[in-house]
């Protein structure tokens, strides 16, 4: 019987997590689900929805983003949401299942008045009863300061790939500008949520080093959503070499096995995953799903279908924790 080390570790190297790549398949992904049940809930899945509150005209050049003001991907720009039409969205979130409304916005970075506004969001989402986490791209150490008074829950921030191949997927900022806004969030008390897209052209070693990145930091991200690319036309990334879908399970087990306490979210590329690569996700030690028909600007699951796969499985979505509940009534107290 293989023996399953239970340890929370941040001195992974490189080597041991290529090793966890390149297992064989079964013996991994026992491991990976052996782990799961010492820290998680079993069959349980956290729902989060995501909306995006501002969409395109981004001045940053990722190669995989259909919102970048550099490409020709024919995004119409869109304004900052009404306060209304969010509070809307969240509360058709809650009403289907979801526990933690995303709110994404297309910037480099935000300016203190947008701030204001997204600190608006924050508050009425919360006043719903959900879990809040927003992406708004780097942020100074006065605005996380700022989001942590508004009790914002998590915020994500991924580091899309590994440091060597980060260059050939963004040139307008570095992966050290993504760890200092990390440092910022988590300096703050914010849960943090950071992971990486699979599939833009990397190999296993990229995906071990990405992976090294997150689970030796000093405290592991409570969320780590793993994205497979969806190429979108015009866009640099359009027509890289895609991951194959073991080698995708894979990664999501690595990951379970490195960070044993966090979320691991199953995040884009979803819609082109068969329900049978899902459930292997699932097996592997995904226990987090973004859900609803629209991930910012792309195609994701159909929330009934997504339904329809959890009863197959026998999967039930989490709630809030009750504690989580009353420090957000705490937060407007």
């Amino acid at each position: 019987m293989t023996q399953v080390n239970t340890q929370i570790r941040h001195d992974w190297s490189l080597q041991e997590i290529k090793d966890l790549l390149q297992k064989p398949f079964n013996d991994l992904l026992f491991e990976a689900q052996s782990l799961h049940r010492q820290f998680h809930a079993q069959n349980e899945v956290q729902i989060s929805s995501l909306l995006s509150i501002k969409t395109g005209a981004c001045p940053e050049d990722c190669g995989y983003c259909s919102q970048s003001a550099k490409h020709n991907t024919d995004l119409e720009r869109e304004r900052l949401l009404p306060l209304d039409e969010v509070i809307e969205k969240a509360q058709i979130a809650k009403s289907n299942g979801s526990s933690r409304f995303c709110m994404g916005a297309a910037w480099r970075n935000p300016t203190d008045k947008n701030l204001d506004k997204v600190i608006e969001m924050i508050t009425a989402v919360k006043e719903v009863g959900m879990q809040t986490c927003v992406t708004l791209g780097m942020l100074s150490d006065q605005q996380s300061q700022r989001l942590k008074d508004a009790g914002l829950d998590y915020y994500n921030h991924n580091l899309d790939t590994s440091p060597e191949f980060y260059g050939n997927v963004i040139t307008t900022r570095t992966f050290q500008d993504r760890l200092d806004t990390l440092q910022h969030v988590r300096d703050k008390g914010i849960n943090v949520c950071s992971g990486g897209i699979l599939g833009m052209g990397e190999n296993d070693t990229d995906r071990a080093s990405m992976l090294q990145q997150l689970a030796n930091m000093p405290q592991h991200p409570e969320s780590v959503p793993i994205n497979m690319l969806v190429q979108i036309e015009g866009t640099p990334l359009f027509g890289a070499n895609g991951i194959d879908s073991i080698e995708f399970v894979r990664s999501i087990a690595a990951a379970r096995i490195v960070m044993p306490e966090s979320q691991v979210r199953l995040s884009a590329g979803r819609h082109e995953m068969s329900d049978e690569m899902q459930a292997m996700c699932f097996f592997a030690g995904a226990n987090s799903i973004f859900y609803g028909d629209k991930l910012l600007t792309t195609e994701n699951c159909e929330t009934n279908d997504d339904m329809a796969l959890f009863e197959r499985l026998g999967i039930k979505p989490s709630a809030i924790e009750e504690s989580e509940l009353l420090k957000a009534e705490a937060c407007h107290s």
